[in-house]
Protein backbone atom coordinates (compact mmCIF):
# COMPACT_ATOMS: atom_id res chain seq x y z
CA UNK A 1 0.00 0.00 0.00
CA UNK A 2 1.36 3.33 -1.12
CA UNK A 3 1.12 6.00 1.73
CA UNK A 4 0.98 9.39 -0.06
CA UNK A 5 2.49 12.04 2.42
CA UNK A 6 0.99 14.94 0.49
CA UNK A 7 -2.23 15.73 -1.50
CA UNK A 8 -1.73 15.19 -5.05
CA UNK A 9 -5.07 17.00 -5.02
CA UNK A 10 -3.43 20.46 -3.61
CA UNK A 11 -3.13 23.53 -5.87
CA UNK A 12 -0.19 24.88 -5.74
CA UNK A 13 -1.06 27.75 -3.17
CA UNK A 14 -2.51 25.00 -0.95
CA UNK A 15 1.15 23.00 -1.75
CA UNK A 16 3.22 26.49 -1.14
CA UNK A 17 1.48 26.59 2.39
CA UNK A 18 1.63 22.64 3.37
CA UNK A 19 5.58 23.73 2.52
CA UNK A 20 6.09 26.45 5.11
CA UNK A 21 3.80 24.34 7.41
CA UNK A 22 5.98 21.67 7.29
CA UNK A 23 8.69 23.72 7.70
CA UNK A 24 8.26 25.38 10.52
CA UNK A 25 6.91 21.98 12.10
CA UNK A 26 10.54 20.74 11.26
CA UNK A 27 12.50 23.19 12.92
CA UNK A 28 10.45 22.79 15.85
CA UNK A 29 11.11 19.49 16.33
CA UNK A 30 14.71 20.01 15.37
CA UNK A 31 15.20 22.65 18.41
CA UNK A 32 12.98 19.42 20.47
CA UNK A 33 15.57 17.24 19.73
CA UNK A 34 18.18 19.48 20.34
CA UNK A 35 17.11 20.22 23.37
CA UNK A 36 16.86 16.33 24.45
CA UNK A 37 19.94 15.74 23.50
CA UNK A 38 21.51 17.98 25.70
CA UNK A 39 19.83 16.19 28.91
CA UNK A 40 20.86 12.84 27.25
CA UNK A 41 24.59 14.05 26.86
CA UNK A 42 24.53 16.22 30.39
CA UNK A 43 22.88 12.61 31.93
CA UNK A 44 25.77 10.52 29.74
CA UNK A 45 22.44 8.20 29.19
CA UNK A 46 24.43 7.13 26.14
CA UNK A 47 26.91 4.84 28.32
CA UNK A 48 24.27 2.47 29.38
CA UNK A 49 23.40 1.79 25.57
CA UNK A 50 26.22 0.90 24.99
CA UNK A 51 27.68 3.72 22.65
CA UNK A 52 31.02 5.01 24.19
CA UNK A 53 30.08 8.83 23.30
CA UNK A 54 27.39 11.13 22.04
CA UNK A 55 28.29 10.73 18.55
CA UNK A 56 28.43 7.08 18.29
CA UNK A 57 24.63 7.35 20.13
CA UNK A 58 23.39 9.72 17.14
CA UNK A 59 25.28 7.30 14.43
CA UNK A 60 24.32 3.96 15.90
CA UNK A 61 21.32 4.39 17.85
CA UNK A 62 19.38 7.56 16.15
CA UNK A 63 20.74 6.40 12.69
CA UNK A 64 21.67 10.20 12.05
CA UNK A 65 24.31 11.15 9.11
CA UNK A 66 27.84 11.72 10.91
CA UNK A 67 27.82 15.62 9.86
CA UNK A 68 23.92 15.73 11.37
CA UNK A 69 24.79 14.13 14.19
CA UNK A 70 27.75 16.36 14.68
CA UNK A 71 25.79 19.42 13.96
CA UNK A 72 23.26 18.74 16.53
CA UNK A 73 25.72 17.52 19.28
CA UNK A 74 27.57 21.08 19.26
CA UNK A 75 24.02 22.80 19.20
CA UNK A 76 22.70 20.80 22.25
CA UNK A 77 26.04 21.78 24.09
CA UNK A 78 26.06 25.45 23.19
CA UNK A 79 22.08 25.44 24.03
CA UNK A 80 22.94 24.07 27.18
CA UNK A 81 25.32 27.81 27.86
CA UNK A 82 22.72 29.46 26.02
CA UNK A 83 19.15 28.95 26.18
CA UNK A 84 18.14 30.98 23.87
CA UNK A 85 19.35 29.37 20.89
CA UNK A 86 16.44 26.68 21.34
CA UNK A 87 14.36 29.18 20.99
CA UNK A 88 15.75 30.79 17.98
CA UNK A 89 16.56 27.36 16.09
CA UNK A 90 12.47 26.54 16.51
CA UNK A 91 11.69 30.46 15.37
CA UNK A 92 13.86 29.52 11.89
CA UNK A 93 15.76 32.73 12.93
CA UNK A 94 19.62 30.41 13.11
CA UNK A 95 20.37 27.17 11.76
CA UNK A 96 22.20 24.48 13.34
CA UNK A 97 25.14 25.19 10.82
CA UNK A 98 25.74 28.84 11.68
CA UNK A 99 25.12 27.63 15.82
CA UNK A 100 28.08 24.83 15.10
CA UNK A 101 29.97 27.67 13.88
CA UNK A 102 29.26 30.35 16.11
CA UNK A 103 29.50 27.93 19.71
CA UNK A 104 33.29 28.21 20.43
CA UNK A 105 33.05 31.82 20.15
CA UNK A 106 29.85 32.53 22.13
CA UNK A 107 30.05 34.14 25.77
CA UNK A 108 27.59 35.31 28.24
CA UNK A 109 29.14 38.78 27.28
CA UNK A 110 28.21 38.88 23.59
CA UNK A 111 25.81 36.00 22.87
CA UNK A 112 22.66 37.95 22.45
CA UNK A 113 24.40 40.16 20.11
CA UNK A 114 26.24 37.58 17.90
CA UNK A 115 23.23 35.58 17.86
CA UNK A 116 21.16 38.45 16.54
CA UNK A 117 23.74 39.28 14.16
CA UNK A 118 23.72 35.65 13.06
CA UNK A 119 19.92 36.09 12.48
CA UNK A 120 18.79 34.75 8.84
CA UNK A 121 22.03 34.54 7.53
CA UNK A 122 23.87 32.02 5.52
CA UNK A 123 26.78 29.55 6.10
CA UNK A 124 29.27 32.00 4.41
CA UNK A 125 27.79 35.08 6.16
CA UNK A 126 28.06 33.15 9.45
CA UNK A 127 32.06 32.14 8.50
CA UNK A 128 32.44 36.30 7.94
CA UNK A 129 31.10 36.41 11.62
CA UNK A 130 33.65 34.42 12.91
CA UNK A 131 36.54 35.52 10.94
CA UNK A 132 35.71 38.60 12.87
CA UNK A 133 35.79 37.19 16.15
CA UNK A 134 38.90 35.35 16.06
CA UNK A 135 40.53 36.57 13.30
CA UNK A 136 43.20 33.95 12.15
CA UNK A 137 46.89 35.13 10.03
CA UNK A 138 46.99 34.80 6.62
CA UNK A 139 48.64 31.23 4.93
CA UNK A 140 51.73 31.02 4.29
CA UNK A 141 52.08 31.06 0.02
CA UNK A 142 53.13 27.36 -1.10
CA UNK A 143 52.84 25.49 -4.17
CA UNK A 144 53.03 21.47 -3.49
CA UNK A 145 52.63 18.43 -5.60
CA UNK A 146 49.43 16.39 -4.55
CA UNK A 147 49.93 12.59 -3.23
CA UNK A 148 48.94 10.50 -6.08
CA UNK A 149 45.85 8.50 -5.08
CA UNK A 150 47.62 5.56 -4.29
CA UNK A 151 50.19 6.68 -2.30
CA UNK A 152 47.13 8.76 -0.55
CA UNK A 153 45.34 5.44 0.35
CA UNK A 154 48.57 3.69 1.32
CA UNK A 155 49.08 6.57 3.60
CA UNK A 156 45.51 6.55 5.16
CA UNK A 157 45.51 6.22 9.21
CA UNK A 158 43.77 3.23 10.48
CA UNK A 159 40.79 3.35 12.69
CA UNK A 160 41.06 5.36 15.30
CA UNK A 161 41.01 4.23 18.82
CA UNK A 162 38.11 5.01 21.14
CA UNK A 163 38.41 7.89 23.63
CA UNK A 164 37.75 7.34 27.00
CA UNK A 165 33.98 7.93 28.45
CA UNK A 166 35.28 10.39 30.94
CA UNK A 167 37.77 12.26 28.24
CA UNK A 168 34.39 12.36 26.12
CA UNK A 169 32.23 14.48 28.18
CA UNK A 170 34.20 17.80 27.88
CA UNK A 171 35.64 16.90 24.88
CA UNK A 172 35.03 18.13 21.49
CA UNK A 173 32.49 16.19 19.10
CA UNK A 174 34.35 13.77 18.07
CA UNK A 175 33.49 12.30 14.58
CA UNK A 176 34.17 13.56 11.28
CA UNK A 177 35.89 17.43 10.14
CA UNK A 178 33.69 20.00 8.71
CA UNK A 179 33.82 19.80 4.98
CA UNK A 180 36.85 21.36 3.03
CA UNK A 181 36.24 25.15 2.38
CA UNK A 182 38.05 26.12 -1.01
CA UNK A 183 36.92 29.80 0.17
CA UNK A 184 37.46 30.56 3.67
CA UNK A 185 37.52 33.51 5.62
CA UNK A 186 40.75 33.96 7.94
CA UNK A 187 39.85 37.71 8.87
CA UNK A 188 37.69 40.89 7.75
CA UNK A 189 38.60 41.61 4.66
CA UNK A 190 41.35 38.38 4.19
CA UNK A 191 40.46 34.72 2.47
CA UNK A 192 42.07 31.75 2.53
CA UNK A 193 41.59 30.22 -1.04
CA UNK A 194 42.43 26.69 -1.94
CA UNK A 195 42.34 24.71 -4.99
CA UNK A 196 44.22 21.81 -7.35
CA UNK A 197 45.87 22.89 -10.58
CA UNK A 198 46.99 20.24 -13.34
CA UNK A 199 50.67 20.34 -14.30
CA UNK A 200 50.18 22.97 -16.92
CA UNK A 201 48.64 25.18 -15.05
CA UNK A 202 51.26 24.93 -12.70
CA UNK A 203 54.18 25.74 -15.63
CA UNK A 204 52.28 28.62 -16.47
CA UNK A 205 52.10 30.19 -13.21
CA UNK A 206 56.24 29.41 -12.75
CA UNK A 207 56.62 31.23 -16.22
CA UNK A 208 54.61 34.10 -14.97
CA UNK A 209 57.06 34.64 -11.90
CA UNK A 210 60.10 34.19 -13.85
CA UNK A 211 58.80 37.44 -15.97
CA UNK A 212 57.00 39.40 -12.83
CA UNK A 213 60.33 38.93 -10.88
CA UNK A 214 61.31 42.36 -11.45
CA UNK A 215 57.86 43.49 -10.16
CA UNK A 216 57.02 40.97 -7.83
CA UNK A 217 60.42 39.69 -6.52
CA UNK A 218 59.26 36.94 -3.89
CA UNK A 219 56.73 35.21 -6.80
CA UNK A 220 53.48 36.07 -4.42
CA UNK A 221 51.15 33.68 -6.28
CA UNK A 222 48.12 35.91 -4.57
CA UNK A 223 49.18 39.19 -6.26
CA UNK A 224 49.64 37.13 -9.64
CA UNK A 225 46.28 35.74 -9.27
CA UNK A 226 44.75 39.11 -8.21
CA UNK A 227 46.45 40.44 -11.44
CA UNK A 228 45.39 37.28 -13.68
CA UNK A 229 41.34 37.83 -12.21
CA UNK A 230 41.43 41.92 -13.09
CA UNK A 231 42.53 41.28 -16.31
CA UNK A 232 39.95 38.41 -16.91
CA UNK A 233 37.07 40.95 -15.16
CA UNK A 234 37.91 43.73 -17.38
CA UNK A 235 38.11 41.36 -20.48
CA UNK A 236 34.58 39.46 -19.55
CA UNK A 237 32.78 42.95 -19.07
CA UNK A 238 33.86 44.24 -21.85
CA UNK A 239 32.68 41.52 -24.07
CA UNK A 240 29.49 40.89 -21.95
CA UNK A 241 28.42 43.95 -20.70
CA UNK A 242 30.29 46.41 -23.26
CA UNK A 243 32.22 48.15 -20.24
CA UNK A 244 34.39 50.92 -21.56
CA UNK A 245 36.21 54.20 -20.46
CA UNK A 246 34.97 55.40 -23.32
CA UNK A 247 31.56 54.97 -24.74
CA UNK A 248 30.64 55.79 -27.91
CA UNK A 249 27.73 58.04 -28.83
CA UNK A 250 24.47 56.82 -29.21
CA UNK A 251 22.99 55.70 -32.56
CA UNK A 252 19.81 54.71 -33.38
CA UNK A 253 19.35 51.10 -33.87
CA UNK A 254 16.35 48.79 -34.99
CA UNK A 255 14.76 48.33 -31.62
CA UNK A 256 13.30 45.24 -33.08
CA UNK A 257 16.38 43.09 -33.48
CA UNK A 258 17.47 40.35 -31.20
CA UNK A 259 20.98 41.84 -31.30
CA UNK A 260 21.13 43.90 -27.82
CA UNK A 261 23.41 46.98 -28.37
CA UNK A 262 26.22 47.99 -26.08
CA UNK A 263 24.50 50.53 -24.65
CA UNK A 264 21.28 48.92 -23.74
CA UNK A 265 23.25 45.87 -22.32
CA UNK A 266 25.16 48.76 -19.93
CA UNK A 267 22.13 50.80 -19.00
CA UNK A 268 20.00 47.61 -18.00
CA UNK A 269 23.44 45.79 -16.44
CA UNK A 270 23.66 48.77 -14.41
CA UNK A 271 19.77 49.84 -12.92
CA UNK A 272 19.66 45.61 -11.85
CA UNK A 273 22.61 45.89 -10.59
CA UNK A 274 24.43 42.60 -12.20
CA UNK A 275 21.49 40.68 -10.51
CA UNK A 276 18.28 39.10 -11.53
CA UNK A 277 15.11 41.33 -11.39
CA UNK A 278 12.52 39.11 -11.04
CA UNK A 279 9.83 39.44 -8.27
CA UNK A 280 8.48 36.80 -6.73
CA UNK A 281 5.82 35.97 -4.13
CA UNK A 282 8.47 36.76 -1.19
CA UNK A 283 11.18 39.11 -2.82
CA UNK A 284 13.77 39.39 -5.34
CA UNK A 285 15.70 36.67 -6.47
CA UNK A 286 19.40 36.93 -5.48
CA UNK A 287 21.32 35.20 -8.68
CA UNK A 288 23.70 37.63 -9.72
CA UNK A 289 25.28 33.88 -11.78
CA UNK A 290 24.25 32.98 -15.37
CA UNK A 291 22.25 36.22 -16.11
CA UNK A 292 20.51 37.30 -19.19
CA UNK A 293 18.67 39.69 -21.11
CA UNK A 294 14.90 39.55 -20.77
CA UNK A 295 12.27 41.12 -22.74
CA UNK A 296 9.45 41.80 -20.62
CA UNK A 297 7.42 41.94 -23.88
CA UNK A 298 8.48 39.23 -25.52
CA UNK A 299 10.65 39.42 -28.78
CA UNK A 300 8.08 36.56 -30.27
CA UNK A 301 5.44 39.45 -29.51
CA UNK A 302 7.22 42.25 -31.16
CA UNK A 303 8.77 43.16 -28.17
CA UNK A 304 11.15 46.06 -28.38
CA UNK A 305 15.43 45.84 -27.58
CA UNK A 306 15.34 48.80 -25.51
CA UNK A 307 16.59 49.49 -21.94
CA UNK A 308 12.69 49.61 -20.71
CA UNK A 309 11.66 46.64 -22.06
CA UNK A 310 14.97 44.60 -21.21
CA UNK A 311 15.73 43.20 -17.45
CA UNK A 312 18.03 40.92 -16.10
CA UNK A 313 17.04 37.69 -15.59
CA UNK A 314 18.79 34.61 -14.59
CA UNK A 315 18.95 31.20 -16.64
CA UNK A 316 15.82 29.50 -14.41
CA UNK A 317 13.93 32.94 -14.34
CA UNK A 318 14.18 33.56 -18.00
CA UNK A 319 12.53 30.01 -18.96
CA UNK A 320 10.32 30.06 -16.07
CA UNK A 321 8.94 33.20 -17.12
CA UNK A 322 9.16 31.90 -21.12
CA UNK A 323 7.57 28.62 -19.64
CA UNK A 324 4.49 30.50 -18.31
CA UNK A 325 3.87 33.22 -20.96
CA UNK A 326 4.05 31.02 -23.55
CA UNK A 327 2.08 28.31 -22.26
CA UNK A 328 -0.91 30.88 -21.51
CA UNK A 329 -0.46 31.97 -25.14
CA UNK A 330 -1.27 28.62 -26.33
CA UNK A 331 -4.05 27.76 -23.92
CA UNK A 332 -5.71 31.16 -24.84
CA UNK A 333 -4.82 29.72 -29.34
CA UNK A 334 -6.33 26.59 -28.41
CA UNK A 335 -9.26 27.90 -26.53
CA UNK A 336 -10.13 30.04 -29.33
CA UNK A 337 -9.67 27.51 -31.44
CA UNK A 338 -12.49 25.28 -29.40
CA UNK A 339 -14.85 28.31 -29.69
CA UNK A 340 -14.66 28.64 -33.43
CA UNK A 341 -15.22 25.45 -33.86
Amino acid sequence: MKTMFVDPEFSDDQLLVEVQRLAGSEREATARLVAALAELDARRLYLGQGCSSMFTYCVQVLHLAEHAAYNRIEAARAARRFPVILTLLADGCVHLTAVRLLAGHLTEANHLDVLREASHKSKREVEQIVARLQPRPDVPASVRKVPSMQAAAVAQPGPVEAHSAAALVAAPVEGPAPPRVLVAPLAPERYKVQFTVNRETNDKLRRVQDLLRHQIPSGDPATIFDRALTMLLEELERKRLAVTARPRAVKPTDTHGRHVPAAVRRAVWTRDGGRCRFEGAVGRCTETGLLEFHHVVPYASRGPTTAENLELRCAAHNRYEAERYFGLFVREVRSEWSDSA
